[in-house]
């Protein structure tokens, strides 16, 4: 079965794919949001890659270097191997200042004997869309474009350019590195400062991680899931992304096709509670400097998603030329989702505004700055929370009264009178309270469906919907007020399917969805375990765990049956989802021992 087999590296700047066999197929460079240099992930033919070719009796494995995102690939035979260790630079440097240039290194080590190996390396750059050269510079090889968008590359090695260049055999005798950079180097480059990087960036994974909140239980799944997250934020700016690749479809040859290299507001808020739950302060601040520097004026309303440097236009066009993951089209460049009216991130910004006055210090200026989006949000809330939206899921044509939108409208001023009692000691501004109530009101009598015995989609609606199970964690319900779980309950019997939840079953824009959110299932785990259905919860937790690739990560979807990776990949969402679980849980089993008594249970799927 084909699934997404590869390994994220990156440094903050951009990111690019390796796959199991050792093959770069994915990477936009200079940035996470420029266009591709190679692009095999979405055109095994056009796209471009860089991989090692070895005769087949080679065995290959691949891991991440311990608490880093620097991944290792073993080529072994009875009679030579060698590792590719493949990383993005990132480290200190002496004047304090990150060192993360738009560079991959590929260091080979040599583990026994003299391996034998071809070089595959076919950039293609601006996406595929026009030819690419690659000529013999004599110190370096650089691939370039004449038409259209001039764009370069170059690739620094200890290995003959020309062998390299015409995928000639070579016989590694020692240790060997390239280095693909998106600018050309002042400096010459060898071995030893390959080496010297890969020691500096791997002793700053290895910091960044102890410096992570650690937990008893999970504690390797929530290190790698915060990693990836790590990796996945754009350190110039703040901005974290939904995921490092576009494209990747929800279901193998159908349209569900988006580009994903962009920060939502509701995926990155979330992201960084998390990150400031596992201690990584900078994080939370640097995010929230990104959103006080999209509004620079009162009466300027939010948008659902912006570039990662703030581009507030995201234009979607789609890329003909590229046939898709396995065929799946179209190949899409841009969002059109960002026009959409999405009230629900209002009340997601707010938490995390909420959060930052909770947990962290700041400060009189910037609490200022944040009190003023503060009751902005809350004016623009009053004003429109009584309308319909495109929900969550960001349905492209019908605007309905989803009930998750109206949650968050709730969440919203409920968090901006917790932020005033904080900056005021306890003196607030009753309207907000009354408001409160209003909305709270609204969603118990027209959230509920008492034929259905459960909070629906929308109002009116029948339709059951996984966001609904996010009540609970919002604060709206207790978990074990009955309302709440009987909404696990008929969730359950509506969306769960081989152990995995629908986001929901109506139709949408584009049929009826037939693969599984992944986030939407670590919310049920979550539902279940909060009201008190906890084994089945554990073992549910473990299996789905089961379900990530060879190195732990998951990408945004599953298929039921056969439980393969679907959708942009790695996810932010579903990374984020699994810490939040894996904590739940981490804080609530006392013991090692109570934790293997309810894995030794029997509770029925």
């Amino acid at each position: 079965m084909k699934t997404l087999d590869y390994g994220l590296i990156g440094n903050c700047k951009s990111a690019a794919l390796i796959s199991k066999l050792g093959s770069l197929d994915w990477c936009c460079l200079p940035n996470f949001n420029s266009a591709s240099v190679f692009a095999k992930l979405l055109d095994k033919d056009k796209g471009g890659h860089f991989s090692f070719e070895v005769s087949e009796d080679y065995k290959i494995t691949q891991k991440y270097l311990w608490r880093t995102n620097i991944l290792s690939t073993t080529f072994t035979s009875e009679e030579a191997a060698f590792q590719v260790i493949d990383f993005m630079p990132r480290y200190r440097k002496d004047n304090g200042v990150f060192y993360t240039p738009p560079d991959i290194i590929r260091y080979i080590r040599i583990l026994k004997g003299n391996p034998k190996i071809r070089v595959n390396y076919s950039p293609k750059l601006n996406y595929a869309q026009e030819e690419t050269f690659t000529e013999n510079h004599r110190y370096y090889l650089k691939s370039f474009t004449k038409k259209g968008t001039y764009d370069s590359l170059y690739l620094y090695t200890s290995l003959g350019l020309d062998d390299v260049l015409h995928g000639e055999e070579i016989t590694l005798k020692e240790d060997a590195y390239f280095l693909m950079g998106y600018h050309e180097k002042l400096r010459e480059q060898n071995l030893d400062r390959a080496y010297l990087k890969f020691q500096r960036t791997k002793t700053y994974w290895m910091n960044w991680s102890e410096s992570t909140t650690k937990y008893p239980h999970y504690e390797e799944q929530i290190m790698r899931s915060a990693l990836v997250l790590k990796a996945m934020s754009y350190e110039k700016t703040g901005a974290v992304l939904a995921a490092v690749t576009t494209s990747l479809p929800e279901t193998i040859g159908e349209v569900r096709n988006w580009d994903y290299r962009f920060c939502w507001i509701r995926d990155a808020s979330m992201v960084i509670k998390v990150m400031s739950t596992l201690g990584h302060r900078q994080s939370a601040e640097n995010f929230l400097q990104f959103i006080i520097d999209l509004i620079p004026h009162k009466d300027e309303k939010l948008q659902i998603m912006y570039g990662i440097n703030g581009e507030k236009e995201l234009t979607e066009h789609i890329l003909e030329h590229l046939e898709g993951y396995e065929g799946s089209k179209p190949v899409r460049i841009g969002n059109a989702a960002y026009i959409q009216k999405q009230n629900d991130i209002y009340g997601i910004l707010m938490e995390v505004i909420y959060q930052q006055f909770l947990r962290f210090e700041t400060t009189l200026e910037n609490s200022e700055e944040l009190w003023t989006i503060v009751r902005g949000i809350v004016r623009i809330v009053e004003e429109h929370w009584k309308q319909p939206d495109k929900g969550i899921w960001e349905f492209r044509s019908e605007e309905r009264h989803f009930t998750f939108s109206k949650l968050l409208c709730w969440v919203a001023v409920d968090r901006a009178v917790k932020i005033g009692e904080i900056l005021r000691n306890g003196i607030n501004d009753q309207k907000w309270k009354t408001l409160r109530q209003e909305i709270y009101d609204d969603i118990y009598h027209r959230g509920w469906n008492e034929e259905v015995q459960a909070y629906t989609q929308s109002y009116g609606s029948k339709d059951l919907d996984a966001s609904t199970l996010l009540m609970e964690t919002y604060g709206f319900i207790k978990a074990k007020d009955p309302r709440f779980v009987s909404t696990v309950h008929a969730t359950e019997r509506e969306l769960c399917h081989n152990g995995l939840l629908f986001r929901y079953k109506n139709k949408d824009d584009f049929g009826t969805p037939s693969s599984s959110f992944t986030i939407c299932t670590f919310w049920f785990i979550n539902s279940l375990y909060k009201i008190g259905e906890k084994e089945k919860a554990l073992k549910m937790f473990d299996q789905l765990l089961s379900y990530s690739n060879h190195l732990g990560l998951f990408s945004e979807d599953l298929d039921f049956e056969t439980k393969r990776l679907l959708g942009n990949f790695p996810q932010a969402y579903s990374h984020l989802a699994l810490i939040e679980t894996a904590m739940n849980f981490s804080q609530n089993i006392t013991s090692e021992a109570r934790l293997k008594d309810l894995l030794s249970e029997e509770a029925p799927l």
